[in-house]
């Protein structure tokens, strides 16, 4: 934290980590607000911001008349395989998936997106990914435009990725890359993903390509460090000679 950040950022910081360490396990009740009060030096009101701060995040949950307990799946599993699908992820660890779209244009093809499809314009879909309403990942992918014409429009209307390929002739697509790198939510997308200003983020950089070998996909995907644990599963391995 910077000597800038209120007192309820710095509390709600330290009840963070508890949880995430799994010192404050799921479901485990918190101390009161008079006890967390007492604790941190502060009044009532700058507790209630730090917890309200976490329940924003998916981290806690109010209860009313019982107190506020650890969110019973606090860190989502996400698994990296050859055939990633978010919503059958999100299924699987009990929550219900949805999916809020930010951008979804048609444009020229910045040098990596060039370098990864081998293309000059392509379609655009950036959104976020959520699951029981909270905010898992924001999601940039870029498809070959004049191979997929009408992608955007069945975006549009099925909000599937996997459906709306299937419509225009690509019947299945795997992972033949992924490239995972550490940062930091800063700016637009912390305030995106309802997250504090230097909360760890997971970013993969991934190629998906169908099956003769064309690149069908290129997406470059945020996870909240704190919500996801992203796990690789053997087969998700980049293959020898191959990014990872």
């Amino acid at each position: 934290m910077t000597r800038r950040d209120p007192v309820w950022a710095a509390i709600a910081a330290i009840l963070r980590a508890e949880i995430v360490s799994g010192a404050c396990p799921p479901g485990a009740k918190l101390p009161t607000e008079a006890a967390l009060s007492a604790r941190f030096g502060v009044n009532r009101h700058t507790v209630r911001h730090a917890l309200a701060a976490l329940a924003t995040e998916g981290l806690v949950v109010a209860r009313r008349g019982a107190g506020v307990f650890v969110a019973s799946s606090p860190r989502a599993d996400y698994a990296l395989g050859r055939r990633v699908r978010f919503q059958e992820n999100v299924l699987a660890s009990g929550r219900t998936p949805s999916r809020r779209v930010l951008r979804l244009e048609t444009r020229p093809a910045e040098p990596a997106e060039a370098a990864a499809l081998g293309v000059d314009r392509v379609h655009l879909y950036e959104g976020l990914s959520l699951a029981d309403g909270v905010v898992l990942a924001q999601f940039r992918s870029v498809f070959p435009a004049a191979r997929f014409p009408d992608l955007p429009e069945r975006l549009t209307r099925l909000s599937s990725v996997t459906a709306a390929l299937a419509e225009m002739g690509v019947s299945d697509y795997t992972r033949a890359s992924t490239r995972i790198t550490a940062k930091i939510a800063r700016g637009p997308r912390a305030g995106l993903m309802q997250l504090p200003e230097g909360a760890p983020l997971l970013r993969t950089e991934a190629v998906n390509v169908d099956a003769a070998g064309r690149a069908v996909e290129y997406g470059l995907t945020w996870f909240a460090g704190d919500r996801v644990a992203l796990t690789v599963l053997p087969e998700g391995l980049a293959q020898p000679g191959r990014p990872s």
